[in-house]
């Protein structure tokens, strides 16, 4: 496969000048973007990226393999994969962690010490898994600069419990919010207080001090499947959870139509504020949300729908993306897609006050290039959701991003997965590998 590969590059080559790019061992660098693939020959994927205050970043998800670009484990199980890069893109450190069964981060952060946190969710009880006390649990750990295990803490019940972001907070602890299955706990996971019993899985909020020793945890949703996926801080202290919920009853009062974007407020202390659901009569998936510099918020996601809500819908399912204020209401909403499946999996701001969007895309039309099935895909919209440009990697298999930072000197990295071996992706090395894009 490598020398198909490079057979590739080499023609690619020819038909490029000098200012459209080189190759550079298994990377494909083409103006000035460099795509990788990282793995063995199982699946591998980073779920997760941070820039690193050093200038370079580091980027986290899970790892099946135990060869080739995967020395430092001897099963084939899932574990936790973490990658330290120097902001030229070359690895400096890269460490699994996990016990025998089925773990995967799916969060990391740099915090304010310099070490770092991860949360994902874990089905063992052995090796680096301390403790589980059911199914699958929360799975939260601490790392050194240099990649050394610190600590890690289980959090959960019976059920499917499965965390999903973090964030440190301003008085120097943690917040991690994932899914309780609340069905399989027995209305268990509000901590020092008693609480009507919901069911399904609902989002669950747990507030740690700087070591994750648990000071709070509540659970909010209603009777189906509310899944959390993205949290800020506000400037008061309170915490805005962005995910999606199809139920209509408990703390959802005003359900669209089946999957709705939800969001709720929450006080420093685990207490309701507020909650609002935004979408159409079809499904409608919030997956992310990021600060604005006045004040507000932008949460992004995915819609079916074109109606309430939504005012246009392009065909399939189109990214949308949601101005809300601190209050929860709708300032401003727009659609941005083609007659496939687009969708958007996270956003960050840049320094000129846009936004950049990470996801994937199916379409051919409206400005949207596909090399194959899903292309991995990179937009960029001002802060009043205009489109300024939008861009698609990828080649004639699955290739798909979940994660997208900037670094300090401008460049920006998204993190993914991809199951091609061709067009602008230079090698695969088993099933599934994890996928870098360096803009």
């Amino acid at each position: 496969m490598k020398k198909i590969c490079l057979l590739y590059c080499f023609l690619l080559l020819l038909n490029c000048s000098e200012k459209d790019g080189l190759f550079i061992n298994d990377n494909i660098v083409v103006n000035n973007t460099s795509i990788t693939t990282i793995g063995g020959t199982n699946n591998d994927a980073f779920t997760t990226v941070e820039k690193t205050a050093d200038g370079g970043f580091i980027a986290a998800g899970y790892t099946q393999s135990n060869n080739l670009d995967i020395t430092d484990k001897s099963n084939t199980s899932f574990d936790f994969f973490i990658s330290k890069f120097s902001s030229d893109n070359q690895l400096e450190w890269q460490k699994t962690f996990g016990g025998s069964d089925d773990d995967r981060a799916a969060d990391i952060i740099e915090t304010k010490n310099g070490e770092f946190a991860i949360l994902g969710y874990s089905k063992s009880n052995d090796f680096d898994v301390s403790t589980n006390a059911g199914s699958q649990d929360f799975w939260f750990i601490k790392l050194s600069s240099s990649g050394i295990l610190i600590s890690e803490k289980s959090f959960g019940y019976l059920g499917l419990d499965y965390g999903t972001t973090l964030l440190e907070t301003k008085d120097n602890g943690f917040l991690i919010t994932g899914v309780l299955d609340l069905t399989a706990s027995n209305g268990q996971g509000n901590a020092k207080t008693t609480a009507v019993k919901h069911a399904g899985g609902d989002y669950w909020a747990i507030k740690t001090d700087n070591s994750g020793n648990l000071l709070w945890s509540r659970y909010f949703g209603g009777s189906f499947t509310d899944t959390p996926l993205g949290v800020v801080e506000t400037d008061a202290n309170n915490f805005i959870i962005v995910g999606s919920s199809d139920s209509n009853d408990f703390n959802i009062s005003d359900n669209k139509g089946t999957y709705d974007f939800w969001v709720v407020k929450i006080s420093n202390s685990g207490n309701l504020i507020w909650e609002k659901s935004f979408g159409g009569s079809e499904i409608d998936e919030a997956r992310a949300i990021t600060t604005t510099n006045d004040g507000n918020f932008i949460i992004v996601g995915d819609t079916r729908s074109n109606d309430k809500n939504v005012s246009t819908n392009n065909g399939a399912a189109d990214i949308w993306v949601l101005k809300i204020s601190t209050d929860g209401n709708l300032i401003w909403e727009k659609t941005i897609g083609a007659t496939n499946f687009d969708v958007a999996r996270a956003i960050t701001k840049t320094k000129d006050n846009g936004f950049l969007i990470a996801g994937s895309s199916r379409s051919l039309d409206n400005g949207f290039e596909n090399k194959g099935q899903n292309d991995a895909l990179i937009i960029k919209i001002n802060n009043t959701g205009e489109l300024l440009w939008q861009q698609t990697f990828g080649g004639s298999k699955i290739d798909f991003l979940y994660d997208i930072t900037v670094l300090n000197n401008t460049s920006i990295i998204a993190v993914g997965e991809s199951n091609s071996f061709d067009k602008d992706i230079p090698e695969n090395k088993g099933f599934i590998d994890a996928l870098i894009i360096k803009l």
